[in-house]
């Protein structure tokens, strides 16, 4: 790895990495078996309300948001503007009410807000005050991770108490690919190693541009990168609760331009995922990242293909599973709701199908064949199964072409922003008390209105 820190260069080398005439830090396969065997396994991911908590362990299944999109898109009127931070806060609010989104990681970039410290202060405070689930985001450098910390201090009560159930993660892109740290994006791994913040480890090349054009090549470059993060990490502190973010991203190789919705995204997260199932890391992935500007047809399909494959392939943490458009350059307020639809599903799909003798059904077939009506409409394990075995959307339209037409002929749009507006008309969270809001805003250049 080129352009290593001079105390990242000092712990590596110190545990028997080396530097060569030309800088590149090298990390030597006893040195990476050794972080791998100290390595972060079985913590949880807590949220301010203990009922969100996340166990991303094993083959545990997480989907939620993240990006750094700079616009906002209305499927209504098709415009397209900047994103400022009360959308934001408005779509953590919405992840807080909507069941199957599970986390809620920065999605927008608050361009209302320009100068870097309030920027980093009012994204963190934007997501912890609108959502109870657990909260990730990022900050540019340690001076800034240092306040945000004293400011998730203040929410949590004190610094022990944060300390005993941190329900923030910080994502920081530590490479820059191909094979290089980021020298700012190293402290920050540093403050959180020493104050007990967990870490998203993000490595994103772009395959075709930043990591090589094939696919295994795309996978092998960012694991190892990811590797060199790990051992970074638990050199500093072994057992520092750190995700395995190996995120390749996809260049549609005719233009050069990304492409987050395409099937070899979908392929490639679920290789990251069965990279750090093999290593048995909890990992985080991306998809849901579609191209496409709008919540039409190509979003249906690049979502749901993407997601799928990578919760099949056994991803703890979906990021960028919820409002995404784009190519994460734009995001929407009313693909919360139909995401939420999409991500019950994946969940449903990824549960998978129960095999018992009493699944098998062999007295049912014959209560109903034998002794009964010649149908299963109504038969006792029917109506125990209809919640247990069955997943139900709820904006999506089952009715016959004849009832949806005699019913107003609704659109699936129209539906959503319906239920958007109404779930953003219901009351703001109040989980942070009002002491505690005033205190921080007496403290920091909180700019979200009281």
């Amino acid at each position: 790895m080129r352009d290593a820190s001079q105390r990242c260069i000092e712990v590596v080398t110190a545990a028997g990495g080396s530097l060569t005439g030309d800088g590149r830090l090298l990390i030597p396969r006893e040195v990476c078996e050794g972080a791998l065997a100290d390595a972060g396994r079985g913590f949880k991911l807590y949220a301010q309300d203990p009922d969100h908590d996340l166990d991303p362990s094993g083959r545990r299944i997480h989907l939620g948001t993240s990006g750094a999109a700079v616009h906002m898109v209305d499927s209504e009127t098709r415009e397209v503007r900047d994103s400022h931070l009360i959308d934001l806060y408005n779509m953590a609010r919405l992840a807080d009410r909507l069941p199957n989104i599970h986390m809620f990681q920065r999605t927008v970039v608050a361009r209302d807000i320009l100068d870097p410290f309030e920027m980093d202060l009012n994204t963190a405070y934007a997501c912890l005050s609108g959502t109870r689930k657990h909260v990730g985001t990022s900050f540019a450098n340690a001076g800034n991770l240092a306040a945000g910390i004293r400011l998730m201090h203040m929410v949590a009560g004190g610094e022990d108490a944060f300390r005993d159930r941190p329900f923030l993660c910080v994502s920081t892109c530590f490479v820059v690919p191909p094979l290089k740290f980021a020298e700012d994006a190293l402290a920050v791994i540093e403050v959180c190693c020493d104050h007990g913040v967990p870490l998203k480890l993000v490595s994103a090349g772009q395959a075709g541009a930043t990591s090589p054009a094939a696919l295994a090549g795309a996978v092998a470059q960012q694991t190892a990168e990811v590797l060199a993060g790990l051992v970074y990490v638990n050199l500093l502190r072994p057992g520092h609760p750190a995700l395995f973010g190996a995120l390749p991203f996809v260049s549609d190789l005719r233009t050069g331009a990304m492409s987050g919705g395409s099937a070899e995204q979908g392929l490639l997260m679920a290789a990251c995922a069965q990279m750090a199932q093999h290593y048995a890391i909890p990992c985080a992935v991306s998809a849901g990242m579609t191209d496409s500007k709008m919540p039409d047809f190509q979003a249906g399909y690049e979502k749901g293909c993407t997601e799928l494959l990578s919760a099949l392939a056994g991803a703890n943490l979906i990021y960028e599973a919820a409002g995404m458009y784009g190519s994460l350059l734009a995001c929407s307020l009313e693909s919360f709701v139909l995401d939420n639809d999409l991500i019950g599903a994946v969940m449903r799909a990824t549960r998978g199908i129960e095999v018992s003798e009493a699944t098998l059904s062999f007295e049912t077939v014959r209560d109903v064949c034998i002794d009964g009506p010649g149908h299963f409409l109504g038969h006792p394990q029917t109506m125990e199964r209809m919640q247990s075995d069955y997943y139900y959307p709820h904006l999506g339209d089952r009715s016959t072409p004849q009832e949806w037409r005699d019913n107003g002929a609704g659109d699936l749009l129209a539906r959503a922003r319906d239920r958007t507006r109404a779930l953003l008309a219901k009351p703001k969270p109040g989980h942070i008390p009002p002491d505690v809001d005033r205190a921080i805003r007496a403290a920091f250049p909180i700019r979200l209105p009281g």
